[in-house]
């Protein structure tokens, strides 16, 4: 190899640039958009052939270009937007960098037709391997079409990274969305292998948003809430709250989704700095603590914003795709994002709804002393001690006066998955237990409110969160399993059928063999349903719908690769939330204790996966100074 120093050729650069500006057709397709816009476009159209692989076509209405700039159009570094450093430094348009074209002209077979308003008819140029053909007249009307076919036909060593049409198409739909929901004033229209899927107008009557806040004026207009409205669905807008607040020379207004209508996953998040989609750390911390103290910390938010800021204050030239921004004054714009939202959820409406169903019910120990010694007595005036309703909701109990502790009578089928192989789920023989006769956590004596399991042993009262323990031996059953290659899985009686997004189906025909790996069996029955036709045993106690949306998610994320390696142990841990006995579930006493038996027999099961305690004891000797016994 020559160690000399020269200067690369125009395609090989223009080659380099699209790896970074054209990662996929979805990168391609964002930028055609932005570019429509900023020509002044009100109506953009996008066709697609195999996920905009070997067809991606977007036309508008926009100014158009002059033929004797068709050509400059599509060399690199060349715009109409930015002429010095200032314009720079204070960008207000989409585009700015004068790549994109010229990165699709070299790894693609692009045509560029335009006419503006003053010429007669249209014209268009060609370009193939970086050479560019004469003008040529046009049937063009006013505005502008390009076109482009086989994407990286000319690298293919790229092209082999291109997922399936599915996929592509996906990620497409994705970036269509986000630039459709930018501008509720542009009407926008997406085929795709010839079938019409997204016919967006802009006109409406108020009346047919269906969504909160229509009467609130400001932002909340027509167009933005039949946008949101047509994009999101209609039970996204009757989650939401409007968001808008103005303070100094910034604006953030939008809808946010009350706690109810939280995710497992970020795909209902858009934040649009200055009508861009980013993705902001500052904005992301902000929105995150806005919502900390109501939302479960393994669920996240929905919203639609737009953070409106002086160009000036915000440099948008950070990455070469602009999908990501630098705020001047960054400590200042978390406060004020964080400021309005958390003001937008503190509404009535917030405090009256009904709390999601993933929520654990939990409780934190006293920390005063006093009034931990004045607890029993207060306990014991605001409820009367009811035996015999204890004994009609259990059946397992009876007192044995000769005796100084009791005697079980285990009358109650073993129904659960816990139910033990023999008579040794319990004591048969008189208490107080001993230490040759008791494992460490005791036999139960009772479950509380449906989330705790009461449990005496030699010491004294053991409290368990049945929750969090199963949680922790799942998860542990689950990596043994998965170590040795066999999950056991059960078909499901009726298979579980769901809406998904079209890059979930895409994953889903993509990625079987990592779904099987991992326990399931989902099939798509339409572009937008999937069944869930078997799921691990071990999971028998989660809904099939939200297990499967954990697995697809992981997936396409990260990739059947990195789930299977680095991210294996945070999807086995999130499906075990999933399969984990819930809140509110009545065991037999035969039940519970096959859970405290497990426990005893799994690694770190003193903690639940999250890190949080799974049990706590309490001595007879804390129990007599409870009680003031002997004082």
């Amino acid at each position: 190899m020559s160690s000399s120093i020269r200067v690369l050729p125009d395609l090989l650069i223009n080659q380099i640039a699209a790896g970074e500006v054209i990662e996929r057709p979805a990168a391609a397709l964002k930028e055609l958009l932005e570019n429509s816009l900023d020509a002044g476009a009100t109506d953009i159209s996008v066709q697609l052939e195999n996920g905009g692989i070997k067809l991606l076509r977007v036309r508008d209405n926009g100014r158009g270009i002059a033929k004797d700039q068709l050509a400059l159009a599509l060399m690199r570094h060349a715009t109409s937007k930015i002429t010095s450093l200032d314009d720079l430094q204070s960008v207000a348009s989409m585009g700015f960098r004068g790549e994109a074209l010229a990165s699709m002209a070299a790894v693609a077979q692009l045509t560029l037709s335009s006419r503006t308003a003053d010429e007669a008819h249209g014209w268009k140029v060609e370009t193939l391997d970086g050479r560019l053909n004469e003008a040529a007249p046009s049937s063009q009307p006013p505005g502008t079409t390009v076109e482009i076919r086989e994407l990286y036909f000319n690298t293919p060593a790229r092209r082999k990274f291109l997922k399936s049409d599915a996929t592509e198409f996906a990620h497409c739909e994705e970036a269509f969305k986000r630039i459709a929901l930018s501008r509720p004033d542009v009407g926008f229209s997406l085929q795709h292998n010839g079938r019409t899927l997204w016919q967006l107008n802009t006109g409406f009557r108020i009346q047919d948003s269906g969504l909160k806040g229509a009467d609130d004026g400001g932002w909340m207009q027509d167009a933005a809430l039949k946008r949101v409205a047509a994009l999101l669905g209609d039970e996204f807008g009757k989650a939401a709250v409007p968001v808008s607040r103005n303070a100094a020379h910034l604006t953030l207004h939008g809808l946010a989704a009350l706690p109810a209508y939280s995710r497992s996953t970020r795909d209902a998040q858009y934040f649009f700095v200055n009508g861009r989609f980013v993705r902001d750390k500052v904005a992301s911390h902000a929105l995150r603590q806005a919502y900390q103290d109501i939302l479960h910390h393994q669920r996240h938010p929905a919203f639609v914003l737009f953070l409106e800021i002086p160009p000036e204050q915000v440099d948008v030239n950070v990455h070469p795709a602009k999908s990501e921004v630098r705020f001047r004054e960054s400590q200042g714009i978390h406060q004020f994002i964080f400021h309005t939202l958390q003001q937008a959820l503190a509404t009535p409406e917030l405090s009256g709804s009904a709390s999601p169903d993933f929520t654990e019910s939990t409780s934190k120990p006293d920390s005063d002393p006093h009034r931990n010694a004045a607890f029993a007595n207060f306990q014991q005036q605001k409820i009367p001690l009811n035996a015999a309703q204890l004994n009609a909701s259990y059946g397992v109990w009876g007192m044995q006066s000769q005796d100084a502790g009791f005697r079980i009578q285990d009358s109650a089928q073993a129904s659960g998955e816990w139910q033990m192989a023999s008579d040794k789920a319990a004591p048969t023989d008189h208490l107080p237990l001993t230490s040759h006769d008791s494992p460490p956590l005791g036999f139960a004596l009772a479950q509380l409110s449906g989330v705790y399991i009461l449990a005496q042993n030699t010491q004294g009262l053991i409290v368990v969160d049945m929750h969090a323990a199963h949680e922790r031996i799942v998860y542990e059953k689950l990596k043994t399993s998965m170590d040795a290659e066999q999950i056991a899985t059960q078909p499901l009686l009726i298979p579980v059928c769901f809406l998904a997004d079209t890059l979930d189906v895409a994953t889903v025909e993509a990625e079987q063999g990592a779904l099987n790996r991992l326990g399931f069996d989902i099939a798509p029955l339409s572009p937008t349903t999937l069944a869930v036709r078997a799921m691990p045993v071990l999971l028998k106690q989660a809904q099939a719908e939200a297990a499967a949306r954990e697995v697809l998610h992981e997936l396409r994320e990260y990739g059947a690769s990195r789930v299977l390696t680095e991210r294996r142990n945070a999807l086995l841990a999130s499906l075990a939330c999933h399969g984990a006995v819930r809140a509110n579930r009545i065991l037999s006493i035969t039940e519970m204790n096959a859970l405290l038996r497990e426990m005893e027999q799994t690694e770190r099961s003193d903690q639940c996966n999250h890190g949080r305690p799974t049990w706590f004891a309490l001595s007879m000797k804390d129990l007599d100074k409870m009680f003031m016994r002997g004082q």
